[in-house]
């Protein structure tokens, strides 16, 4: 075994075990807080367990991401439904739920297997300039958007809070579409996604407003996910240097 592989598996270990202990404080914490419906915070507990195995797989470019992605991209679907959060539903179920699928056959293409490594694929700069016009543009919408619909800090230029969750939607859209069609660029992309949600956590957590724990569990969840963004871009700029 070379010092490569020994790392990435104590990394991953490291990573699921954080994360993991991370998403089971968050589960405890809620059940001690509700009233009724503990079976479907068990139910959410096993959607995010199974994301957690996807965010491993998929940085060291194994195609199981997408069958753990589909258990938790449904799951969180059904949730947000049930939560009246109509728009997130939405997205997971007609977005991320196919791209799990368009994931998964892309990558069989593209050499991934159980013994085989997957084929990665890297921008030209011509898609370096359309993705960045996208992204700047599709984040300027989202947040107007989202900001009409925000009655804190009206009296901001610019919401903090509201931008990070902007531009952490548009980055988990583009990320998911790079992802299912292999390229190492999704990578920049999920470290975006984590960056601005533990800047929107640790906003919620400085105003101090109800139970403060709650948002400290995300920035720690979220920090292990860039932690294991960054290793993911590490692990990819291999595979697409090998997949040219």
């Amino acid at each position: 075994m070379t010092k490569e592989e020994i790392f990435n598996k104590v990394f991953n270990a490291f990573i699921l075990i954080g994360m993991t202990v991370a998403m089971i404080l968050t589960t405890i914490i809620k059940l001690k807080a509700a009233d009724s419906g503990q079976y479907l915070l068990i139910i959410a507990a096993f959607g995010s367990l199974m994301g957690v195995l996807s965010t491993v797989c998929s940085a060291n470019g194994k195609i199981l991401t997408f069958l753990f992605g589909i258990l938790d991209v449904s799951i969180y679907a059904v949730m947000c439904f049930i939560g009246a959060k109509y728009g997130n539903a939405a997205l997971h179920a007609l977005y991320f739920f196919p791209m799990q699928f368009v994931g998964f056959f892309q990558w069989k293409k593209r050499g991934a297997g159980s013994s085989s490594k997957l084929k990665a694929r890297r921008f030209t700069p011509k898609q370096w300039l359309m993705f960045g016009a996208i992204f700047l543009a599709a984040s300027v919408v989202v947040y107007l958007i989202l900001s009409r619909f925000d009655k804190t800090a009206a009296d901001h230029f610019i919401k903090v809070a509201v931008l990070a969750d902007a531009v952490s939607t548009v980055c988990n859209i583009l990320g998911q579409m790079l992802l299912s069609t292999a390229y190492m660029e999704q990578w920049y992309f999920w470290i975006g996604v984590n960056i601005f949600s533990i800047v929107m956590w640790a906003v919620t957590l400085s105003k101090g407003e109800g139970d403060t724990s709650y948002s400290l569990i995300y920035i720690i969840k979220y920090s292990f996910y860039l932690l294991n963004s960054f290793n993911g871009l590490r692990i990819w700029m291999g595979l697409s240097r090998e997949g040219r």
